[in-house]
């Protein structure tokens, strides 16, 4: 009894690669279906701070697990978050970006990371306080309390 491969290679004198290619369309769609996940509670996000400067507004949101976990973000806990620059008034948009989000072990400070950009670290005192972001946009930006969820705060 001879093999597939066997026969292509007797009759044309290359090996059959038929079966591998089956395989390894099989192998991706399988890995692919498995990769796909639908989106995990730390998916949704919440606002946790919110800053006003001139024509500006930034915000820090975090995922949700975080945000209405028992004490929320714990001392010394560093999570990913986002970061928002609300440009809309300079007709530039709302960007969104990835951040790392640190509560101090005294609990008294929030740092701000926006590693993606290359930006130093923004140190928020937690009840709120006068800060720069960004030095061409968030200068001087003015932040309520973090973790408040005042809607109004701002407006």
């Amino acid at each position: 009894m001879t093999s597939q491969g066997d026969r292509a290679a007797a009759t044309t004198g290359k090996p059959w690669i038929g079966g591998f290619g089956a395989v390894a369309a099989v192998t991706l769609s399988v890995a692919t279906g498995a990769a796909a996940k639908p989106p995990g509670q730390d998916a949704a996000m919440m606002r946790m701070l919110a800053c006003d400067g001139e024509g500006v507004r930034m915000e820090v949101y975090l995922p949700l697990s975080v945000a209405l976990a028992g004490q929320g973000l714990r001392a010394g806990q560093t999570v990913i978050g986002y970061y928002a620059l609300d440009l809309t008034e300079a007709n530039k948009g709302k960007p969104l970006e990835p951040v790392r989000v640190t509560m101090s072990a005294d609990k008294k400070m929030v740092t701000v990371d926006q590693y993606t950009r290359g930006l130093p670290p923004t140190q928020i005192p937690v009840g709120g306080g006068t800060v720069d972001f960004d030095q061409r946009f968030a200068k001087r930006a003015e932040c309520g309390p973090f973790q408040s969820q005042d809607p109004n705060f701002g407006n």
